[in-house]
């Protein structure tokens, strides 16, 4: 059988003299044999085959650990192709997930920027006012607030033409629920009819302060802040549930923009 010293055998393999001593060192290319009088190194063409897997791992940024572990649980070329077209598979599906998270990044960046700018851009501030009792048919539910429209549709066909004015939200929760929050849709009615399903009532009235919130449902949260801030300021206290009406938004057939759609948030409060 061949043998090569170790300066034939870095002329082959293209690795430094001083590289192959090193992997020697650290047992990740061991020479077929070393001359007892002299402790030269010599390598064979089982030692080229792994220093060529080495050398393209090594220009695919695998660790020496990695490599190690590679050469000792694959026996020969075709397991460690197999190996590495497995691991071509999984960069694959690693490079599209991140690509996915890339645009979901993007998505969040314009939107946050839009919703600063619509902030900026809008006038409207925190007012006082008194709201007067309120005739309204409502269905509360616990659920995402995304899928309120399948709520007001129900309720829609229940109140009919004795609908009167804005759809409108009572929120009754004190924090975030993303899965079960605890909301209320509304209609204010005309007059005082019952209706399956529908629980018909009058809302309280009281003193008030409000808030126009221009842009999308997304953003509606730094309206909330400002509102929050003001009570804070002025020691009210804050009651719940606190109500959306929705002055221009989506509607049954057409979404419009969301950028231009109009709630004012009200919370009644207490001095």
């Amino acid at each position: 059988m061949n043998r090569f010293n170790i300066g034939e055998f870095s002329r082959l393999s293209g690795i430094p003299v001083k590289t192959l001593r090193f992997y020697h060192e650290k047992q990740l290319l061991i020479p077929a044999s070393i001359e007892a009088d002299s402790g030269y190194r010599n390598y064979d063409h089982q030692n080229l085959d792994a220093a060529r897997v080495i050398v393209a791992l090594r220009k695919l940024d695998f660790s020496l650990a990695q490599i190690a572990t590679i050469l000792n649980d694959h026996q020969d070329d075709s397991d460690i192709l197999d190996y590495l077209d497995q691991r071509k598979s999984d960069l694959a599906r690693e490079i599209s997930h991140k690509q996915g998270l890339a645009r979901t990044l993007e998505s969040i960046i314009n939107t946050e920027r839009i919703a600063r700018k619509l902030m900026q851009e809008t006038q409207h501030e925190v007012t006082e006012k008194t709201l007067e009792p309120l005739l309204v048919g409502g269905i509360r539910t616990e659920g995402r607030y995304s899928e309120c429209g399948t709520t007001f549709k129900q309720l829609g066909r229940g109140v009919g033409m004795n609908m009167k004015g804005k759809a409108m939200m009572l929120c009754y929760d004190d924090e975030y629920r993303e899965e079960d929050a605890d909301y209320e849709c509304c209609f204010p009615l005309r007059k005082q009819r019952k209706s399956d399903g529908i629980d018909v009532r009058e809302l309280v009235g009281g003193r008030c302060i409000s808030l126009i919130h221009v842009g999308t449902y997304e953003s509606i949260s730094r309206s909330y802040e400002r509102l929050i801030e003001h009570a804070n300021q002025h020691e009210l206290e804050l009651k719940r549930p606190s109500r959306e009406v929705y002055l221009k938004g989506p509607g049954m057939i057409f979404k419009g923009n969301p950028k231009k759609y109009v709630t004012e948030i009200q919370f009644l409060v207490e001095a």
